[in-house]
């Protein structure tokens, strides 16, 4: 691709919770004929996200939380989410770990990476670390909750997988990463 990509100029929009850049580009196309493109990209750095799963119960862990952009865009409630967070200076597994147990209270043990894709790629340059553990309640060490200094307000949810499969079928789980885990992990169970 770098013989195909001339960047002509990239023009910050915004630096503040992340990056908003705006770029002008040549892009030759599979017929060689060369076009310019604007486009405008999202930085806020990559990410990871984990769905906790009890294989004796049949119980996932969950968060509820307040989202401004489903807010403002006609969702009134919060979402039902997979336990996610930005990586910082973590790798993945670091990230997700520290993630599980200031959001959900729980200290993970068995956590498996599984894939790592673009959400948006059209527009926001994320990348998504993937995972799952297994989890039972002696994994418990605290509330969880989130990070209130962080404006954290999280509710935990525990709930069977079946029924956060229910969730996905009557409109209750409308966050994509969720939708992806919750699937996943009905097609590629975890052995109790």
């Amino acid at each position: 691709m770098e013989d195909r990509i001339r960047i002509r100029s990239e023009e910050v929009l915004s630096d503040d919770w992340a990056v908003l850049k705006k770029t002008v580009l040549d892009y030759r196309r599979r017929d060689g004929q060369w076009e310019t493109q604007i486009r405008q990209t999202y930085d806020r750095g990559d990410g990871a996200v984990i769905l906790p799963y009890d294989p004796s119960r049949s119980t996932v862990l969950l968060v509820r939380q307040f989202r401004y952009p489903a807010y403002v865009t006609g969702h009134r409630e919060p979402l039902i989410e997979a336990c996610a967070g930005l990586l910082d200076e973590n790798d993945p597994e670091t990230c997700i770990r520290k993630e599980a147990e200031e959001e959900l209270g729980y200290r993970l043990n068995n956590v498996e990476r599984l894939f790592s894709p673009y959400m948006s790629p059209g527009s926001v340059t994320e990348r998504l670390w993937f995972f799952v553990a297994r989890y039972s309640p002696a994994d418990r060490i605290s509330a969880g909750g989130g990070a209130p200094e962080e404006g954290e307000d999280i509710e935990v949810l525990e709930m069977p997988l079946d029924e956060a499969l229910a969730g996905i079928a009557d409109g209750r789980i409308i966050d994509a990463k969720t939708i992806i885990l919750i699937q996943h992990l009905k097609l590629n169970p975890i052995p109790a």
